[in-house]
């Protein structure tokens, strides 16, 4: 159960950060189109979470992006913050769109009311798809349906 705990939290946490106005009305996502090995588009990225979209078409907004973040290191390890706990694990890509998680480790803080963190541990340790569509990345492959979607996590340089 911890290990679903974490891959719910790191699959939330890259969701959580972004929303988008754009965003499909529906909760079954197509993901067409990319080459085999596109894995390597995930290396060395970072994305907040916009919203999560459940199988039954409810929509979470977190209160702030940056609460939900995940990173995917180039050398196959994986980070996320999930409001106020962190996780990290291992990730690979074999085939086109297709995204595996490792065992997590994480941190096991009681965060504020309000928080999405129950929500995100809960479903994100199902994700099994990614895609990338107008440089937001999609998270889904959960039985209940539903998905994640996260824009690009940027931060500004520090000028001293």
């Amino acid at each position: 159960m911890r290990t679903n705990i974490i891959r719910v939290m790191l699959a939330l946490a890259a969701v959580a950060a972004m929303v988008i106005a754009s965003a499909p009305t529906s909760s079954h996502l197509t993901f067409a189109g990319q080459k085999p090995g596109a894995a390597n588009e995930l290396a060395g990225t970072s994305w907040k979470l916009v919203k999560f979209q459940g199988g039954d078409e409810t929509t979470l907004v977190p209160d702030d992006g940056s609460k939900y973040t995940i990173t995917f290191a180039s050398n196959g390890r994986v980070s996320a913050r999930v409001d106020c706990n962190r996780g990290s694990s291992t990730w690979k890509s074999s085939r086109a769109n297709e995204l595996q998680f490792g065992s997590w480790s994480r941190t096991s803080a009681n965060c504020a009311p309000g928080s999405l963190h129950d929500k995100i541990v809960t479903e994100g340790a199902n994700v099994r798809r990614y895609s990338i569509k107008d440089g937001h990345l999609f998270l889904s492959g959960m039985s209940a349906g539903g998905f994640y979607e996260l824009e690009p996590l940027t931060t500004q340089k520090r000028h001293d």
